[in-house]
């Protein structure tokens, strides 16, 4: 198993950021096809003022976009990117450390780095969107420094086991679930969106207001996926993403297992949000919890599928070779904190009640909402292609490198 490096000190004190030619091709695609997701999440929300942002009486085929949506987006999505954060902590590093960095530059410039994200992540939650990652991965971040990033091989295994019991658990609430359903006989209950007051707010100040109340709620719920992140850090002392090929049968063992128990996990509720399944309120409240239990295996899942597709793209072609939208995909997953923030604005203009409220002025909610996430996707997709042709690399990157080296 791969070991970090313990190079001995050298006169810098830290090296610069990471260059171009250092990067590996999955980690990026994996951040840039995600955010595809993480976007169908959010603009749902925002254009039914309420989570998880589904019509609760769907016809024709909302009842399939609902479907999708539970099974392979709400709460799978979000996994991802825990992951690939704890991942990034080790790859940061490693190569500090591999350049002569000492021990106390490398802590210094990790609790330094995520005490900007917890800055940018409440500038974020304040201004544009309650529903903010960065933050809790700043404090998560920071716990990870001080905890765990310095331990053994050993130590980092009882993750493993974490997540064999986590398995187990979803296992027995899978059981719960299905005998709850058969045994339903009260009135048929359907998916409500619980209200987001910030979301629904008619004026931008009102809406800054709530999102001040809402945001330190949010943030300490998403803290919990600190063991998520321990998954990213293990993953990464094995470097199962440098070269894929080299791992492709534990990677295919994963994206199986993973997947399946994620959509598996999540279809009781799908089928329910659907209008395909009635079931009374505490069999609904049963399913409910499985589809968020069973979506953080969408995590690790998800990165193998996509570890996978690169190592068959790969094979026998170098990156630079690569077509068009791999490179152009890729180039937004560099840029993924800029592309993440960028769909925040765009939420903000073209959804939000006080500007363009495309969510009701465009018909039916649910696909304007996706058609939104698409389109915004596909142009943040673009942006960060034509940022990369030009050796820029976005503006919140940029920024964050300054305030930490």
């Amino acid at each position: 198993m791969t070991q970090l490096s313990t190079s001995p000190p050298a006169a810098a004190d830290h090296r610069g950021p990471v260059t171009g030619t250092e990067r590996a091709l999955a980690p990026d695609l994996i951040r840039g096809g995600m955010l595809l997701l993480i976007g169908l999440a959010n603009a749902a929300n925002y254009a039914f003022a309420g989570q998880p942002g589904l019509n609760g009486s769907p016809h024709g085929l909302e009842r399939i976009l609902n479907f999708l949506k539970i099974t392979l987006v709400d709460a799978r999505a979000y996994p991802v990117f825990a992951v690939m954060f704890g991942y990034g902590l080790v790859q940061l590093t490693r190569r500090q450390r591999n350049s002569g960095t000492t021990a106390s530059g490398v802590r210094r410039i990790l609790l330094k780095r995520n005490a900007w994200l917890v800055a940018f992540g409440l500038a974020h939650a304040t201004f544009l969107y309650f529903g903010d990652f960065l933050g809790a991965y700043g404090l998560v971040g920071i716990l990870c420094t001080l905890v765990l990033l310095n331990r053994g091989d050993r130590f980092h295994k009882i993750v493993l086991w974490i997540w064999g019991a986590q398995l187990v658990y979803t296992i027995v609430l899978a059981g719960m679930a299905l005998f709850a359903v058969v045994t339903s006989s009260g009135p048929a209950q359907s998916v409500e969106n619980k209200p987001n007051p910030s979301l629904a707010a008619t004026s931008y100040a009102s809406s800054l207001v709530h999102r001040l109340h809402e945001y330190p709620t949010h943030t300490a719920t998403v803290l919990g996926f600190t063991v998520i992140v321990w998954l990213g850090i293990w993953a990464a002392r094995r470097q199962l993403l440098e070269n894929p090929n080299a791992h492709k049968a534990l990677l295919t063992r994963v994206a199986v297992v993973c997947m399946s128990i994620t959509v598996l996990g999540g279809t009781p509720l799908a089928l329910v949000a659907a209008g395909w399944l009635h079931v009374d309120a505490a069999a609904l409240e049963s399913v409910n919890f499985l589809q968020h239990v069973s979506g953080q295996f969408g995590g690790p899942g998800y990165i193998a599928l996509f570890a996978l597709l690169v190592g068959k793209l790969t094979a026998n072609r170098r990156t630079a070779e690569l077509g068009l939208p791999v490179q152009a995909i890729s180039a937004l997953g560099q840029r993924s904190m800029s592309g993440y923030l960028f769909q925040s604005v765009a939420w903000l203009v073209l959804l939000a009640p006080f500007t363009l409220n495309l969510g009701d002025r465009l018909g039916s909610t649910a696909f304007t909402a996706a058609g939104v996430a698409v389109l915004v996707w596909t142009v943040s997709v673009t942006g960060a292609y034509q940022m990369k042709k030009r050796s820029y690399r976005g503006p919140a990157e940029t920024l964050l490198r300054k305030l930490t080296y």
